[in-house]
């Protein structure tokens, strides 16, 4: 899909992470990132995909099949 192509591969592999229900800390840790920075990438995403909740990530990384439902 479009919106799978404008994602970096860490903004992707944040989307695939949060949609697995993981929570911010939870991701950066695995990640070594800060909490701030994976913030900022989820924001990011969101202002790239046009989404406005964890609900609308979730959805988005399903019918993308970053995650398998």
């Amino acid at each position: 899909s479009l919106g799978v192509e404008r994602l970096t591969s860490r903004e992707r592999e944040v989307v695939q992470l949060l949609a697995e229900g993981n929570s911010n800390k939870a991701i950066a840790s695995r990640l070594d990132l800060s909490v701030k920075t994976v913030e900022t990438h989820r924001a990011s995403v969101m202002r790239k995909l046009e989404l406005n909740s964890l609900a609308d990530i979730v959805r988005f990384a399903v019918r993308n099949h970053i995650i398998q439902p």
